[in-house]
């Protein structure tokens, strides 16, 4: 069982948008203000790559072997991942939380773990592998009630 107290940060986010709420009341009925709102441009691969794959000579008369393509929607959500966790060492460092639970889809959180300063996994007190960031606020606080209980 998880106890998400009065001031607990909530990051519900996903491979492009984010959104961390603080808890302004206790852990059975949470009650999640916005404190901030994260989104970036990703649009679908195919419109972000200008080439088709390259390739590359091979040993043998007249053989070529195709290079995979970099996918540049992939790395789009690596980077935000980068930055969420340069947000969130940030207002740890300046003490605007003390406890944090993360609500992510399995791979966002596993994009996220290794990216985290050890300052903000130490905070963390419950993950939820869940991906909430189009679901209104009521469906979050009840997904986080439901994980406290």
């Amino acid at each position: 069982m998880t106890k998400i107290d009065n001031g607990t940060w909530v990051l519900v986010a996903d491979g492009e948008k984010a959104l961390i709420l603080e808890n302004i009341t206790d852990d059975q009925h949470p009650n999640l203000r916005v404190v901030r709102k994260e989104e970036q441009e990703n649009p679908p691969d195919r419109d972000q790559a200008t080439d088709k794959a390259g390739r590359q000579a091979d040993d043998g008369p007249g053989q070529r072997t195709a290079l995979a393509e970099t996918d540049f929607h992939q790395l789009a959500k690596d980077r935000f991942a980068s930055d969420l966790a340069d947000i969130l060492y940030r207002h740890a460092h300046k003490g605007r939380f003390d406890k944090l639970v993360v609500v992510a889809s399995p791979q966002v959180l596993g994009a996220l773990r290794p990216e985290l300063h050890k300052e903000v996994s130490d905070k963390i007190v419950a993950e939820i592998a869940k991906t909430l960031t189009n679901h209104p606020v009521v469906e979050i606080e009840q997904a986080i009630a439901d994980e406290a209980a």
